[in-house]
């Protein structure tokens, strides 16, 4: 993730069901659905005044240490996080067994 971002706080919006990092009055997210300890990210969106940045990746970065730290087990539906994960298979530990096998085709 890029050093300015680093310093940013995630937001998880439990209201709106979505993970949000706010960078220059913008506000990019993650929208999830969560059941107890399984959570599904299901769609990312950047605004696009923040294009080429490389927010839609911190968001994705954050939001997934956010899982790793709080124990919750993933279901990437999102094409960009799956497509985040695939470049970076060390995050297949917080991914739910049953969608693991999709990361090695």
């Amino acid at each position: 993730m890029k050093e300015e971002f680093q310093s940013i706080d995630l937001v998880k919006n439990n209201h709106a069901q979505r993970f949000e990092l706010s960078v220059d009055g913008y506000t990019a997210f993650i929208d999830y659905r969560e059941h107890h300890t399984i959570i599904s990210l299901i769609h990312t969106e950047s605004p696009e005044q923040l294009a080429g940045r490389g927010v839609a990746t911190a968001l994705i970065e954050k939001t997934l240490q956010y899982l790793d730290s709080n124990k919750l087990v993933l279901i990437p539906l999102c094409p960009l996080v799956f497509a985040y994960i695939k470049r970076h298979l060390v995050w297949l530990r917080i991914v739910h067994e049953d969608y693991k096998d999709r990361f090695m085709s």
